[in-house]
């Protein structure tokens, strides 16, 4: 059964000057979620966004939003971010010491749940938890920075994880209308699209685009 694929465009790549604007316009370009980076410097070497930005665009729409933590010891800040809006906790493998725990927090918070590995993070890691997933997500760059080129190493990974998972499989990194469609054909149905849509004068085409 082929799954609709889902375009979640990332803030990160948006004009932050007007991010209210920026979020009202991709929505109503047909962005399936909202894609939403936190990290803190320290798991990733670059600082975003806190719960606090998060509570403020929420207002902006009722959009799914894709809290993805890229950060430290996540279990101590997912209540902050379901608080502040999030739809989605998505936090990394590798930076989690109590990944069952972290899960039964996010779940009793009544918000979906997802992990994330980095691209030479082997897929086995995450296989004893992929029953109490609503997603996984598969980073296809080095986690930290916007507009690295997609990994394409990571795809049989990909296709691996297709074969044992029937829930959401994310991308997230280098996408772009020909990585889509590798990413998507591997086992994909999640696209994290930053300056791919944000850089684009024209939204609505490219999300279909990456769509097709």
């Amino acid at each position: 059964m082929t799954r609709e694929t889902k375009i979640a465009p990332s803030i990160l790549s948006a004009d932050f000057s007007n991010l209210g604007r920026e979020i009202k316009d991709v929505v109503k370009a047909g962005a399936d979620w909202l894609h939403i980076d936190v990290m803190d410097g320290v798991f990733v070497p670059n600082i975003t966004i806190g719960p606090c930005v998060v509570k403020a665009i929420r207002a902006a729409t009722d959009i799914p939003f894709d809290v993805h933590l890229m950060i430290e010891n996540p279990i101590s800040h997912v209540e902050a971010f379901a608080k502040a809006g999030a739809d989605i906790i998505t936090f990394h493998a590798e930076a989690c010491k109590v990944a069952r725990q972290t899960i039964d927090k996010i779940k009793k918070l009544n918000k979906k749940v997802g992990m994330s590995i980095r691209p030479k993070t082997p897929a086995s890691v995450i296989e004893p938890y992929l029953s109490d997933l609503d997603l996984v997500l598969v980073m296809t760059v080095e986690p930290g920075f916007a507009g690295q080129k997609f990994m394409l190493e990571v795809l049989p990974k990909i296709k691996e994880l297709k074969e044992r998972y029937s829930g959401d499989i994310e991308v997230d990194g280098g996408i772009t209308e020909e990585t889509a469609k590798k990413a998507i054909d591997a086992g994909a149905n999640v696209l994290v699209a930053g300056t791919a849509v944000f850089g684009e004068s024209d939204y609505r085409k490219a999300i279909e685009q990456l769509k097709k």
